[in-house]
């Protein structure tokens, strides 16, 4: 099944600062790599993805983590949730985990 990936304000802001950033580039490319697992497997085992418990979303909706990158200094991390609508999932924040 592929999702469509949708962004919210944030999440797009998010994703432009990466890609206008020349020295965030590598940082980019992991992210772009976890959008595209995203779109095809949200449960990708290099995601990591779990539930994250202390969000909620909007609309009451179970929020959920997963890694850009792992193992390293303020790696990135991609919070989403399914929806709206079939096969759809709404990327809420790209930032990096401190």
């Amino acid at each position: 099944m592929r999702f469509e990936l949708k962004f919210t304000l944030e999440a797009d802001v998010n994703l432009r600062t990466l890609e206008n950033n020349k020295g965030l580039e590598k940082r980019l490319n992991a992210v772009r790599k976890a959008l595209g697992y995203l779109e095809t497997n949200p449960r990708h085992p290099g995601l990591n993805t779990h539930k994250y418990a202390s969000l909620i979303g909007v609309n009451n909706e179970e929020i959920f983590e997963a890694y850009a990158e792992n193992k390293t200094s303020a790696a990135y991390r991609i919070f989403w949730h399914y929806g709206p609508g079939k096969n759809v999932i709404t990327i809420i924040a790209i930032t990096s985990h401190t």
